[in-house]
């Protein structure tokens, strides 16, 4: 078993959904015919693949099927966290009843042989540019489930850890935050994440070992569509 991982598909193939991402150019002009190639040419069925947000512009469930489809019919098992443009996203139970090959994490963890990974959605952190006074909310909330993910780890015994969170761990100063803090503090080997877009997006992004703890960002333009492997 390997575990690789990519966040920030933006996936639109509900004819519903208008959102093409061909206008960004680079690496998101056909996007999605390069990340199956690769993905086909990597991942096997007993790999695992981590992503972590930002899956579908789909704004209900109903139109994020057919992306949720694209996903399933790619070899391998997928873990999925939300990101902040996943609208669609509704009760985890139901949408864990929707395929035996991909699981919605949270609040919980996934158990991949003795590895227990863990996460959450996460949030714009303290010290960024943009955080306001209506973030604290969200941005505690948001420890407070990854916290939850990680103790039921601990609780069940799992001594090896990876996080994946879809916003970075730190500000763009790369500074501690309570997403840091809590990986250090249950003991998570590494953690992943997306969200950061460009050059001048992925500066802002911790990349490297943190009080124990090595972070890789994993944004599919970052990654020129090519999911990395990261056990």
């Amino acid at each position: 078993m390997r575990i690789f991982a990519i966040a920030d598909l933006h996936l639109s193939f509900d004819e519903r959904v208008e959102k093409p991402m061909d206008i960004y150019g680079g690496q998101w002009v056909n996007h999605t015919d390069k990340l199956k190639e690769n993905w086909e040419e990597t991942i096997t069925m007993d790999d695992i693949v981590l992503i972590p947000g930002d899956i579908s512009w789909a704004l209900k469930k109903e139109e994020a099927l057919a992306d949720l489809d694209w996903i399933h019919n790619l070899p391998g098992k997928k873990i999925i966290t939300k990101g902040n443009h996943d609208l669609w996203w509704t009760g985890i139970g139901k949408l864990n009843k929707l395929y035996e090959d991909i699981t919605f994490l949270q609040n919980d963890f996934y158990a991949a042989g003795e590895i227990a990974i863990c996460g959450s959605r996460g949030w714009v952190c303290p010290g960024s540019d943009e955080f306001g006074p209506h973030d604290n909310k969200i941005y505690e909330r948001e420890l407070l489930r990854l916290e939850f993910s990680l103790s039921a780890a601990e609780k069940s015994g799992f001594k090896k850890i990876m996080g994946m969170l879809h916003y970075p761990p730190t500000n763009d100063r790369m500074q501690n935050s309570g997403f840091t803090e809590l990986f250090s503090k249950y003991g998570a080997e590494k953690v992943v994440y997306g969200h950061l877009h460009g050059k001048e997006g992925y500066k802002n992004g911790y990349k490297g070992v943190m009080n124990g703890v090595e972070y890789n960002l994993v944004s599919l333009d970052y990654l020129q569509c090519k999911p990395l492997q990261i056990i």
